[in-house]
């Protein structure tokens, strides 16, 4: 379901809809002429550090968010080239530069009531008037010098602007926020551990699993007072489902990495979470990975749709998530319909359906003073927050993918506020096979991939589909790939010198032509080595990316453009 008043060939929010399908109805661009997609014009934002995200487009004009120092571009699009309307730099704590793990990124804006709202790495959420570019409010909710930052894009809903904090790695404690989306001011705000009241859990919640049932699991599920740095932050996207008014995101990480450190299930780390949207109460919630030895986020999109499923059509959340599973729930209770691996795991050997609870490996554990070895996937896992699409032509979903192994060992961790608290030694390299990256089609109803096409390098960016059956993603080593939706035949690749990792978009012009958009400028935590410069000699650097990636600078280079394609 498109935001009210949006417009199919407008693009107002991260993932097009409420859903986060990155599906478009625009169909002029097909499988029968999407090779003949040119370039209609670029624009260099001068940064050259990881760009993700995408781009916004609202009646006529374009807005684009780079990363840190976070500014605002607005272009005309009834001009040709890149008409540059405005530019806004947003006040910024330098404090945060540093600060954020695995790159100063942003996923970017979302559109709402003549606003372009969206997150600066200083925690600061900020509203912009889309005419003038003039600062309409900004509110500030956490402070930098304690760990916490804010990359993660924004989602508007009902007058309310959904944000969350990032800073797992520096022990801080993971929080939703629900902004007024007049004012700024905070409607209610949710922590993701701790105790009942402070995670909103009321009488409306009512989990499918009974391990989630008991009162203040948020505390109980840690050792002493380790909630309060225990991460569980919401750095990834969050979705709407307007049948039920549930808001969906996933928490990442409990802190330290090292888990001899916090004993129990630590919740609620690497879970999903289904709240009122109203309200902020907690309606249901599942743990993916509990006792996350493996720093496997569970922040991953949770794409709403309707699929088949056993002869009926069930309403689901499809999540892929860090830990190498694809996840099949039912968004009203939370019960786990499917749960198969999408790429290579070892660390487990399934999910039981019944308790929901993974089946663990025992030779795969980390632990404080040894190194555990070929654990797969890796840290990174088997994808990051790289949003993936679904088609309802099709009834598939279409995700980026990794292909990585690694060494993890535990080692002591001291909590000190606004420094790292990892507690770990991690090294990572490629996965078996051969190939480091795959982007595929899946079937949530059976769990089961349909096609893949296998990548060197991790496949970092996001995913588009639209109803002319072409889908669009971005490679690490710069290919900008258009592929067949059914048989993932390739139709069409452009080439561009730094490598891709942000979302590819479509939309209708001024002109009435459809074109697709898409950022390059590679960096992330798998591409940290080419924009930070990281030497290929320390094996741990990046937290362990760069030995899985060094010898992505031998075929990609820094930079930062967008790039906007059109049929001639």
């Amino acid at each position: 379901m498109l935001p009210a008043g949006s417009k199919e060939g407008d693009w107002t929010i991260p993932g097009h809809d409420y859903g986060s399908t990155r599906y478009s109805e625009l169909d002029k661009i097909t499988t029968s002429n999407v090779a003949q997609l040119k370039e209609s014009w670029a624009y260099t934002t001068g940064i050259a550090d990881g760009h993700e995200g995408q781009p916004l487009v609202v009646g006529g004009r374009m807005y684009i968010v780079t990363p840190y120092p976070n500014k605002l571009v607005a272009f005309d699009l009834s001009k040709p080239g890149p008409a540059k309307l405005w530019e806004y730099a947003p006040p910024i704590d330098q404090t945060a530069f540093g600060k954020a793990c695995c790159d100063d990124v942003n996923r970017g804006a979302s559109y709402y009531d003549g606003k372009i709202i969206y997150n600066v790495l200083d925690n600061a959420t900020v509203a912009i008037d889309a005419v003038t570019g003039k600062q309409i409010w900004r509110t500030k909710l956490a402070d930098p010098n304690q760990g916490s930052t804010m990359t993660m894009a924004p989602l508007v809903v009902k007058g309310k602007v959904y944000v969350g904090n990032s800073g797992g790695e520096m022990g801080v404690r993971g929080w939703i926020t629900a902004l007024d989306a007049k004012t700024g001011k905070i409607a209610w705000q949710a922590y993701n551990t701790g105790p009942d009241k402070d995670v909103k859990v009321g009488s409306a919640f009512k989990p499918f699993y009974a391990s989630l049932k008991p009162a203040n699991m948020g505390v109980t599920s840690w050792r002493g007072d380790q909630w309060k740095i225990g991460g569980s932050t919401v750095w990834g996207w969050i979705t709407y489902d307007p049948e039920t008014n549930s808001v969906f995101y996933g928490t990442a990480n409990p802190g330290t990495w090292n888990p001899d450190l916090r004993p129990g299930d630590n919740l609620y780390s690497t879970a999903a979470m289904a709240r009122d949207a109203d309200t902020g109460e907690l309606k249901w919630a599942y743990q993916y990975t509990p006792h996350d030895a493996w720093d496997y986020d569970g922040v991953n999109e949770h794409i709403v749709a309707d699929i088949p499923f056993n002869g009926t059509t069930r309403k689901v959340v499809v999540h892929f998530d860090r830990n190498g599973f694809a996840y099949t729930i039912d968004r009203s209770t939370g019960e786990v319909l499917v749960a198969q691996p999408f790429q290579y795991l070892n660390w487990a050997t399934g999910v039981d359906l019944t308790s929901g609870r993974p089946t663990l490996v025992d030779a795969k554990q980390t632990h404080q003073g040894r190194m555990t070895t070929n654990i797969c996937p890796s840290s990174t896992g088997a994808r990051d927050q790289q949003p993936a699409a679904f088609s309802p032509r099709t009834h598939l979903f279409y995700t980026p993918a990794t292909n990585l192994c690694m060494d993890y060992g535990g080692i002591e961790a001291k909590y000190i506020a606004g420094t790292p608290y990892v507690g770990a030694a991690v090294k990572m390299y490629g996965g078996p096979g051969g190939n480091r990256g795959e982007f595929l089609a899946w079937d949530a109803g059976t769990g089961k991939k349909v096609w893949g096409i296998k990548e060197n390098f991790p496949v970092w960016s996001g995913a588009l589909v639209t109803a002319g059956d072409v889908v669009f993603y971005g490679t690490m080593d710069g290919d900008f790939k258009a592929v067949n939706a059914t048989s993932g035949e390739v139709l069409w690749k452009t080439h561009f010198k730094s490598g891709i990792i942000g979302n590819p978009m479509t939309f209708i012009g001024p002109d009435g032509k459809q074109y697709v958009a898409i950022y390059e400028g590679v960096g992330g935590w798998a591409g940290a080595i080419v924009p930070g410069n990281l030497s290929p000699d320390d094996p741990f650097a990046a937290l362990g990316a760069v030995n899985a990636m060094r010898d992505l600078p031998d075929h990609t280079k820094a930079g930062g453009a967008l790039h906007v394609f059109t049929l001639p």
